[in-house]
């Protein structure tokens, strides 16, 4: 592979800037009309606004534009409105995510169903403060899906062009949806097994971060099929590999660059490809191990650098790198295989490396 440019593909054509200018304005005519409704509802835009444009690294966006200009599209704003939709919908799983792991934080700051819970002991209201959490971050991540839908109808495309990318949107949304329930399913069936963790990874992570985005830049620029053949071919593996990028960052990750603390995927119970990895090579003795302290949401430091130790020493950690090194070669040879538009091919190549070398 080769080197990272200086520039990220995130930040070329001013993609990052426009994706922010265009969720600005979206969420401040939201939040106009909802202070319209009651004034009640403004804490819950503001709670949006933070979310949404305080963080974020614009993947999706990002594979989706280059997705769209590779396939030959003309850059337009109209187009970089509709690609933020995509922004939304990750901020309501990433919302009910939290909400499902009983995640304190988020990129180093309280989760949204906290805040709420937080809210509601400020105020002194009655009833339980974590279900009025609890019911704000199901409402909240609702929301966002909802505007994803709008956003994407009001960015001023011909409707020709979103009547082509809407099957991929809908699918999209489908998938993840479904990918974290099996997800929550492995935790409480305890299957570890590498299958499983797997196709948990493709349809909760894999599909929706790469692939997905590309086809969807791909069906607004009309790519002929071979085009978007070519970004399943590179979406599927490097979007896996974006995944065990993200399980190694769950369990080694830095809290200061990843806004979790650390260890949290073990306190969570996550049945990832790292720790399935792990089970099918350690002893008796060690699977025990690493079993008891999964998903103890008490676990303490002592007990994440054990349980650490044990993932290290199974080799599952050399196993996740050398399988994310395999898939972004495969992903990385794909883009060979068609003709793209040669600014676009050199920004998915440095997504890919930006995406599997990241340590956020």
């Amino acid at each position: 592979m080769t080197d990272a440019a200086p520039v990220s593909p995130v930040d070329r054509a001013g993609l990052r800037q426009r994706i922010d200018k265009a969720l600005t304005e979206f969420l401040a005519n939201q939040r106009t009309w909802m202070a319209g409704v009651d004034d009640a509802l403004t804490p819950l835009a503001e709670v949006i606004e933070t979310f949404v444009l305080g963080g974020g690294k614009r993947l999706r966006p990002a594979f989706a534009y280059w997705g769209y200009r590779g396939a030959g599209g003309v850059d337009s704003d109209q187009v970089l409105a509709a690609l933020a939709a995509l922004e939304l919908v990750q901020a309501s799983a990433l919302i009910h995510d939290d909400l499902m792991d009983r995640s304190d934080t988020r990129r180093g700051e309280p989760a949204v169903h906290r805040r709420f819970a937080a809210r509601h002991r400020r105020s002194g209201w009655g009833g339980d403060p974590d279900g009025f959490g609890d019911a704000a971050a199901i409402l909240l991540g609702d929301l966002c899906l909802v505007w994803s839908d709008e956003l994407l109808h009001s960015a001023g495309l011909d409707p020709r062009m979103v009547a082509r990318a809407r099957p991929v949107f809908d699918e999209m949304r489908t998938e993840v949806t479904v990918g974290q329930y099996l997800d929550v399913l492995a935790q409480v069936t305890r299957d570890t097994s590498v299958e499983r963790a797997g196709k948990v990874a493709r349809y909760k992570s894999a599909k929706y971060t790469v692939e997905r985005p590309l086809l969807l830049g791909g069906a607004l620029a009309d790519a002929p099929a071979d085009v978007l053949a070519a970004y399943s071919a590179y979406g599927l593996p490097l979007g896996e590999a974006f995944q065990l990028r993200d399980d190694v960052l769950g369990v080694f990750g830095d809290p200061a660059q990843t806004g979790k603390p650390a260890g949290d995927d073990l306190r969570e119970g996550k049945r990832t490809y790292l720790v399935a990895a792990a089970l099918e090579t350690l002893d008796a003795s060690g699977r025990e191990q690493l079993l008891v302290g999964l998903g103890d949401p008490e676990l303490d430091e002592e007990g994440v650098t054990r349980l650490r130790g044990l993932i290290t020493t199974s080799g599952a950690v050399a196993r996740t790198e050398e399988r994310i090194t395999r898939l972004t070669d495969t992903a990385l040879a794909a883009l060979a295989t068609v003709d793209l538009e040669t600014e676009a091919r050199q920004a998915l190549v440095d997504l890919a490396i930006a995406a599997t070398r990241r340590t956020d």
